[in-house]
């Protein structure tokens, strides 16, 4: 791995959050911290961010290189130049097998920004048993989808300590829009019918420990002075498949995903809307014209970017103790996951002497843990304990 030209490769580097992410890596890598590269289809937009890239750093060394989704020989050739590939091209369940495959056969660590239960499903189901054997991590749900809730869970179980069973929940408050990518993505899959599933993995031995969930309710939550909906988001899958890979989360562990809403009347139209966009991603035609209200490659501008924030409040209870903490950070769709995912690349090709020696589909709490933690905390993400 040493011997190769690259540390990471940021595949769909000329995408909207492509280009944010190598903005951030151009600005990491001054003074020659790390090799790196830009991939994509069009050699001419990718040298255009390399320019931009070159007004940030205009000593930065960046490399190009030109691979494509449908093509898997020049997947494989670009995930063999690098120790690891970041991608930010989706929607995945579309893009983003080949792209894995390519990576487990060149023994070529792997990160990404999905969201998508389906994807990630299909990842554990065909590809964890190869990139076990090959010592390949690949790491999926590396930006907002699910950092701050992976390793904001694990952050206050290593707090809490792991002795005593624990319930968990996480309430989740973001302003801010989202990406053209995510929009796909979330069309997607609601027109198929696919909503997040169960923890998927190794279930641990009968009558040993325990993981499962909060009883989905919505509840006024007065320690976080808001409305809880559950979120049937990806989120607490990922958390429940850390919990049941690592001890730290006790004997006992039942987590629950909330977004916190303020009044009642917005969790009432946030439902209905919810609903109004599920009925209509059924049809074909209503289902087109959903899909053109955003496009893959938009997104919004700095100074709305500036204004976003996001913060993850969790409380957790044992027999004995209570515990909130809290991670938070800027806007959550676009800056903080471009950072999130970056720095997720860096921490599989720079701190591999740090990482536990696991490999397979991992989650980021899995796979990383607290050097990850630490990574985020030094570019800006809070973790902190409120009060205990």
């Amino acid at each position: 791995m040493s011997t190769r030209p690259f540390d990471v490769v940021a595949f769909g580097a000329t995408g909207f959050t492509g280009q944010l992410v190598a903005e951030y890596l151009a600005e990491k890598a001054r003074g020659g911290a790390f090799r790196w590269a830009v991939a994509g289809r069009s050699r001419e937009k990718l040298e255009a961010v390399v320019r931009r890239v070159r007004a940030i750093d205009p000593a930065s060394d960046v490399g190009v290189l030109v691979a494509r989704s449908d093509d898997p020989a020049s997947l494989e050739a670009m995930a063999a130049e690098t120790r690891v590939v970041l991608t930010t091209v989706g929607p995945y369940v579309q893009h983003g097998e080949p792209l894995v495959a390519a990576c487990i056969r060149a023994g070529t660590d792997y990160v990404d920004i999905t969201g998508e239960p389906e994807f990630v499903d299909g990842l554990l189901e065909r590809h964890h048993a190869a990139a076990e054997a090959r010592g390949v991590r690949i790491v999926s749900c590396c930006g907002f989808d699910s950092i701050p809730h992976d390793l904001g869970a694990l952050f206050t179980m290593e707090k809490l300590g792991g002795s005593e069973p624990v319930v968990l929940e996480g309430f989740v408050r973001a302003s801010g829009t989202f990406s053209g990518g995510t929009w796909q993505s979330a069309i997607g899959a609601m027109s198929r019918g696919r909503a997040a599933r169960g923890p998927r993995g190794p279930a641990p031995e009968q009558g040993s420990r325990r993981v499962g969930s909060v009883k989905p309710r919505v509840h006024f939550e007065p320690r976080v002075k808001a409305w809880a909906a559950p979120l049937p988001t990806i989120d607490a899958q990922i958390v429940q498949r850390s919990a049941r890979a690592l001890d730290v989360y006790g004997p006992d562990f039942r987590y629950g995903h909330n977004a916190a809403i303020r009044s009642v009347f917005t969790l009432a139209a946030g439902a209905l809307g919810v609903g109004a966009l599920i009925a209509l991603s059924q049809l074909r035609p209503t289902r087109d014209l959903l899909l053109r209200v955003r496009t893959s490659g938009e997104g919004p501008s700095a100074e709305k970017r500036a204004k976003s924030r996001f913060s993850v409040t969790f409380l957790a209870k044992t027999p004995t103790r209570t515990l909130r903490t809290r991670v938070s950070g800027g806007d959550p769709g676009y800056t903080e996951t471009a950072k999130m995912v970056s720095e997720s690349a860096l921490c599989l090709a720079l701190d591999r002497d740090q990482l536990p020696s696991r490999a397979g589909v991992l989650t980021t709490a899995v796979a990383m843990g607290d050097p990850l933690i630490a990574r985020l905390q030094a570019a800006g993400i809070r973790f902190e304990v409120l009060d205990d």
